[in-house]
């Protein structure tokens, strides 16, 4: 299954966030957690996962989509570099098919959508205390403010996204 995988950068808010949704769904092979840094005005490195996806089971429009819906893709804030909102390609046909996605979708989100679509430059994965957080830690009050909702809203509009055994909080391993 490796050599079928594609991957896709993401940055929506807080890498915790980002990765439990990406974690959760069918398809989804892995979910690496850090930091990504573009090229231009977007050399500073902000919070963001790598998927690794096999897209005979998810298409890049679903995985776009699941990615607007589940961060705040229309509202700016002061910590938008740090938290950047954006999507992180590979390669020119991964650009040219991300940005026909945001316009196809735009449609369907009453605000303009302000996720960047950027060139992947750099990664660094985040503390490995901090890897598959909301797995590891999901009674914590951060993981009840700020990814249980995520989680709820994934359910109920892309329910037939997700692998159920992956949504569940597992047993931290010792």
């Amino acid at each position: 299954m490796k050599n079928k995988l594609q991957k896709i950068g993401f940055g929506g808010g807080c890498h915790w966030c980002t990765e439990a949704v990406f974690q959760s769904l069918i398809g989804v092979a892995e979910v690496a957690q850090g930091f990504i840094a573009s090229t231009g005005n977007e050399t500073s490195f902000s919070e963001a996962v790598i998927v690794h996806f096999d897209p005979q089971q998810i298409s890049y429009k679903e995985l776009i989509e699941i990615h607007l819906y589940t961060h705040k893709s229309t509202s700016e804030h002061s910590m938008r570099t740090k938290y950047r909102s954006a999507i992180y390609f590979f390669n020119e046909a991964q650009e040219t098919l991300i940005t026909e996605i945001l316009k196809e979708t735009q449609k369907d989100f009453e605000k303009k959508i302000i996720t960047k679509v950027l060139p992947f430059y750099d990664f660094k994965f985040s503390d490995q205390m901090f890897h598959n957080y909301y797995y590891n830690n999901p009674k914590k009050p951060f993981c009840e403010t700020y990814i249980n909702p995520k989680l709820s809203l994934l359910m109920q509009k892309f329910s037939k996204n997700i692998n159920p055994e992956k949504i569940t909080p597992r047993e931290p391993v010792l």
